[in-house]
């Protein structure tokens, strides 16, 4: 890395270390963005229809499960 010239070498070295730092945090939230993505996608892939046969188990009135997964 090239050494600034001139005499705010402290000042430019701490924005260096600032910069470093943001890039680290923006790394780290795009990867947390990208493992919650795919634990939501995995989520709803699963557990859709069961959500679903669910709410359909504790409305009114109450139907059987084999009522429920009738296509009729």
């Amino acid at each position: 890395m090239l050494k600034p010239k001139g005499k705010n070498t402290k000042k430019a070295a701490a924005a260096d270390e600032d910069d470093g730092a943001v890039a680290v945090v923006g790394k780290f939230v795009k990867e947390w963005g990208t493992w919650t993505a795919k634990k939501a996608k995995v989520i709803t892939h699963y557990g859709f229809i069961p959500l679903v046969i669910i709410i359909g188990m504790n409305s009114e009135p109450k139907p059987s499960l084999s009522q429920l997964l009738s296509p009729v």
